[in-house]
């Protein structure tokens, strides 16, 4: 956790008090041009800023015409929001200052704070508590400011000049507020985005977050009507769990959140005891509990401005399903591909099932999905919009994608293009874009796209993997079930839990496993294998042995007394030597069981983001294969199955090669129900069932191994 003012939210009345002031101070204004406080005062007037303006500098009687206070402490009382344009080591007095004085927000520009060692951590810790006891809204330290583009005001230091609002076309009621905890990318995208003529409601910097934090502002702009897609930039969620309560409220809205966060390059974190703790890394559990949630996850600064522009500019978001249309039979292969490759469906289309598509094409233009135009559209220009109003009037479409060589003779090609998307208005997206990058495209080309709510991209890959992104949100599932089920007493129980001893708690809530007992002696042992019948495994037990396999304590298919015999010796052996001095609570005997599939199934509750369940190919190489998902903990079994067609591995689920089809029914069964026992334990740090073995379908699951680690203290 980050040092700040701990999760209390900023209620949206502050935020907007910051982000829609009506009087304004300067703190540190000054007449020196490229000044941090020259360049705020510039911006305002600049964009015609109609509140109030206050200026404070000691050594200035007046600045530009505006009169100059000698201090914080001579402003009047209850302006909106404080500037600073000063230097770090007066921001905390200044800050104190602001309270006095009722100022209710303030930006901070400079750094030096927690970034910069302990003594900037306590004066941030102190802006902190004194935001806390004046009710100040703290943007910053070490931020950008924050623009208001509705209202043109740029509360920041980098040279804005902000354009008149357009009016919103038929399928664009607002714009996009881009949140960013990175003041260089609050410059950058929004930059970008406005160039590209999208409409923007807010862009903010949050900085270190001392007394605000960016769930804070994202929660403002959902309420903003001028607000419809969210594009957000952020390094850490400091209270993970308003996130997900704030894009649950974006599906109710039908508002979109798109988010880049970078740190999955990072290594997983690692767990002494489990699979699970070291394949579930804090990256992955984020995502898959803000995906599940329904926010668009972009992998790369270009995505995220691409989703957001498709999300805003079109009226309904794509699935899966979409038609690509080119002029080039190299074209169409390589978009065939990258299709294959990203997951994006190309319907079939034939003659049979396209008369619309067949008649506005010339007989030797075979039908294909994608389409090759050919050449012909240079000597029969009206081909374009005839093809692009076939396929915008063909529901098994989801989006149109148009790849046009933009250096021959797009003055031909554009018009008939534009014609079509005029006459044939449409709700999915319709997406033109080049195959050539850097020709040159006449901008009043591009803008009548985007006025009839098309986007232009200088290049199809860009579109393709931004439409998958999209079209993903359309394939989730936010179906959810009670966790209502009996959980175990889990109040003796703490730390590494070993082996036995889960299998006793977890046989509790139906996970089934190989029968067996536990020997504290080698006749225990020979009358629990004579009962059970052989062939038997045994596994020493004991919590300081989580990973039993790596010290020789795990000794396989023992077919006789005389072979179990020499398996307790020799698991006894290899105990001593790799871990000298060890006394084990015992011996697991347990029955071997047949040949199946090897899964791993496992849980864990992270303590920001909350639980999450994990299920991949398992066995001793589970972390080196890495072929696993994280799922919700409340998915419904039936949702769980179709969840396992992600795998890599999953074909042999289902039969593969003349093999049996599996019991996937029993495995989602269990992963259901260790979802619904984390969700109910916040206790339970993790859970590890590896391998679990997956039996032809209706002979069922048996998990041969499992582990449990929890934390210490009153449940």
């Amino acid at each position: 956790m980050s040092e700040q003012l701990g999760t209390q939210a900023v209620s949206t009345q502050a935020v907007g008090r910051l982000l829609r002031p009506a009087s304004i101070v300067i703190v540190g204004a000054s007449p020196t041009p490229g000044a941090l406080g020259a360049s705020v005062l510039a911006n305002l007037e600049r964009n015609g800023y109609g509140g109030q303006i206050h200026l404070v500098n000691p050594k200035r009687s007046e600045i530009g015409g505006r009169p100059c206070l000698a201090s914080v402490d001579d402003l009047p009382e209850g302006v909106d929001v404080a500037v600073l344009a000063i230097p770090q080591a007066g921001v905390l007095e200044t800050v104190r200052a602001l309270a006095r004085r009722k100022v209710g927000a303030a930006v901070i520009f400079s750094a030096g704070f927690a970034e910069a060692g302990a003594q900037g951590l306590a004066q941030q810790r102190e802006i902190a508590r004194i935001a806390a006891a004046a009710g100040m809204v703290v943007e910053g330290p070490n931020c950008l400011g924050a623009i208001n583009y509705q209202d043109r005001i740029p509360l920041t230091f980098i040279d804005t000049e902000l354009g008149a609002g357009k009016p919103a076309t038929s399928c664009q009621q607002a714009g996009i507020a881009f949140l960013s905890q990175s003041g260089a990318m609050m410059a950058v995208v929004a930059r970008t985005l406005a160039d590209r003529a999208l409409p923007l409601s807010f862009a903010v910097s949050t900085g270190n977050e001392a007394a605000s934090i960016i769930e804070d502002y994202i929660e403002y702009a959902l309420e903003d009507p001028a607000t419809r897609v969210l594009a957000i930039f952020a390094e850490q969620f400091r209270d993970p769990q308003r996130l997900l309560a704030a894009a649950d409220r974006a599906r109710a809205l039908g508002k979109l959140l798109v988010l880049l966060h970078p740190g999955k390059s990072s290594a997983a974190r690692e767990s002494a005891a489990t699979h699970t703790g070291a394949m579930a890394g804090d990256y992955q559990v984020m995502r898959a509990k803000v995906e599940r949630a329904g926010v668009v996850i972009a992998e790369t600064l270009e995505e995220l401005g691409d989703i957001a522009e498709i999300a805003l500019r079109s009226e309904l978001l794509p699935a899966r399903t979409l038609a690509v249309v080119g002029e080039s039979g190299a074209f169409k292969a390589l978009s065939l591909d990258l299709c294959e490759e990203l997951g994006l469906e190309l319907p079939v289309v034939r003659d049979a099932d396209s008369p619309a598509l067949r008649a506005a094409l010339p007989p030797f233009v075979a039908l294909s999905n994608p389409l090759d135009l050919t050449a012909q559209g240079l000597v029969d220009p009206d081909l374009y919009r005839r093809t692009l109003a076939a396929l915008l009037g063909d529901e098994r479409f989801s989006a149109v994608v148009i790849g046009v060589i933009q250096r021959d003779a797009i003055e031909v090609k554009m018009p008939p293009i534009l014609q079509a998307l005029r006459e044939h208005p449409v709700r999915k997206p319709v997406i033109v874009a080049g195959l050539d990058e850097g020709a040159v495209v006449p901008q009043r080309f591009i803008d009548e796209l985007r006025a009839l709510g098309t986007p232009y991209f200088p290049t199809t890959e860009r579109v393709l993997r931004a439409l998958r992104r999209l079209s993903a949100l359309s394939e989730r599932d936010f179906s959810k079930v009670e966790a209502n089920q009996a959980a175990p007493d889990l109040s003796a129980v703490a730390g590494v839990v070993p082996e036995y001893r889960s299998k006793q708690l977890l046989a509790k809530i139906g996970v089934p496993f190989p029968a067996g007992r536990m020997a504290k002696t080698l006749e225990e042992a020979v009358a629990i294998a004579r009962e059970l019948g052989y062939p038997v495994a045994l596994k020493a037990q004991s919590a300081d042995l989580s990973h039993k396999s790596d010290a020789g304590g795990v000794v396989l298919g023992l077919d006789s007394a005389d072979s179990l015999a020499a398996g307790w010796n020799r698991l006894a052996a290899n105990i001593a030597r790799h871990r000298p001095g060890l006394v084990l609570d015992g011996v697991l005997v347990e029955a071997m069981g047949k040949r199946g599939l090897e899964l791993i199934v496992g849980a864990r509750n992270d303590p920001q983001w909350g639980a999450v369940v994990l299920v991949g190919f398992g066995g001793v190489t589970a972390e080196i294969t890495r072929d696993a998902i994280l799922l919700p903990p409340d998915l419904p079994p039936a949702s769980i199955i179709r969840e396992l067609d992600r795998l890599k591995g999953s074909p042999l689920l289902h039969g593969y090669r003349g093999s049996p089809a599996l019991d996937v029914q029993a495995l989602a069964q269990v992963v259901s129900r260790l979802g619904l026992l984390v969700q109910q334990s916040p206790r339970i740090r993790e859970i590890d069932l590896n391998p679990v073995v997956l039996h032809p379908r209706g002979e069922g699951v048996v998990a041969l191994d499992a582990l449990m680690l929890l934390d210490d203290g009153a449940p």
